[in-house]
């Protein structure tokens, strides 16, 4: 059988950026292109990982995230032993292609499909047939699952044709096609891990720009007065984060056939894409809330300024008045030459 091993991790581009590709593949593709996102292919490759060849494909979706697609065979993925190849070559492509900085954050995303062509039954009977050898596949675990575990992971299923169907769990998936036509389904579960990156990268920077505001304004203990220039900074890198929430958002404007819409719809399930979206958007909606707070103070406090500086202005003219007063009275005299 073969193994697709995805990893997804942050990357943008530096200087000149080629020309963004589409995507293609889709099944029953309508006329209209379904697919919203900059997709620019980097590089290609068939190197020897722990004495498998491994297929490399490399590409960067809309200049925020690079997307790695590995393929390489095994004659038994549900045996111990190969499981132990399988975590060696996986942690091997990580070392290899995710940058050390985001592999010790956590800040990247992996996941391993299983590719069927040929099974001797239904696509649903051989699923239940090997339940328990597929639920240790796709949780990469040598605990074993009880049947409740095992019925939810293989429960998000979508079929293109009697032949044909695609399982979908969290960890990973299994994709049954005859005449291995991988192609539409891996495309649609790239796109699910890349909108789930994505977000991920966006509550980060949330959460560094809110770290930012506690430090700024409340990390010293001496009294700060915020400035005009350290609120504009702010409200930027804040309308930074909007619109790249909003262009998470919007990269899936039409999704194509059923099929690809059924599919994708488990994927954003399975996901937890909504999940992901709503926090989001809850934080973003707070860290509003937090900046609105800080400008109305900031207001507050230039008021006071203002307020005091015409204070002292007045008592300097009431001084100037006083001075004058008393001199026309005679009770100062001006000092003679």
């Amino acid at each position: 059988m073969e193994i697709c091993y995805l990893l997804a991790f942050p990357d943008s581009a530096e200087g000149k950026v080629p020309p963004p590709e589409q995507f293609t593949g889709l099944k029953d593709a309508p006329y209209f292109q379904p697919v919203d996102i900059d997709l620019v292919t980097l590089s290609e490759e068939t190197i020897i990982v722990e004495g498998y060849a491994v297929s490399v494909s490399r590409q960067r979706y809309d200049d925020r995230v690079q997307m790695i697609e590995c393929h390489y065979d095994l004659k038994d993925p549900f045996d111990s032993s190969v499981l132990k190849d399988r975590t060696k070559i996986q942690q091997s492509l990580q070392s290899r292609f995710v940058p050390d900085a985001y592999r010790v954050a956590g800040m990247y995303e992996e996941y391993s499909i299983l590719l069927v062509q040929e099974i001797k039954t239904t696509p649903d009977k051989w699923l239940e047939k090997n339940a328990v050898a597929l639920a240790t596949f796709i949780r990469s675990q040598r605990e074993s699952l009880d049947n409740m575990e095992i019925e939810e992971l293989l429960q998000a299923r979508v079929h293109y044709s009697a032949r044909e169907l695609t399982m979908v769990d969290w960890e990973g998936a299994v994709i049954i096609a005859p005449n291995a036509d991988y192609r539409s389904d891996i495309a649609l579960i790239k796109i699910g891990n890349y909108q789930l990156l994505r977000y991920r990268m966006l509550d980060q920077s949330i959460e560094e720009m809110l770290d930012k505001i506690r430090e700024t304004f409340f990390g010293s203990r001496k009294r700060f007065r915020p400035t005009r220039g350290i609120i504009s900074q702010i409200a930027q890198h804040k309308l930074e984060i909007m619109l790249d929430f909003e262009r998470a958002e919007q990269n899936m404007l039409l999704i194509g056939d059923w099929y690809t819409a059924d599919l994708y719809e488990a994927i954003h399930e399975q996901f937890y894409l909504k999940d992901w979206k709503e926090n989001v958007s809850t934080k973003l909606d707070n860290l509003e809330s937090i900046m609105q707070t800080i400008k109305d103070n900031l207001s507050i406090s230039w008021e006071n300024l203002m307020d005091r500086i015409q204070l002292f202005l007045w008592m300097v003219m009431l001084l100037g008045y006083l001075y004058l007063y008393l001199l026309d009275a005679g009770w100062i005299t001006m000092p003679s030459k």
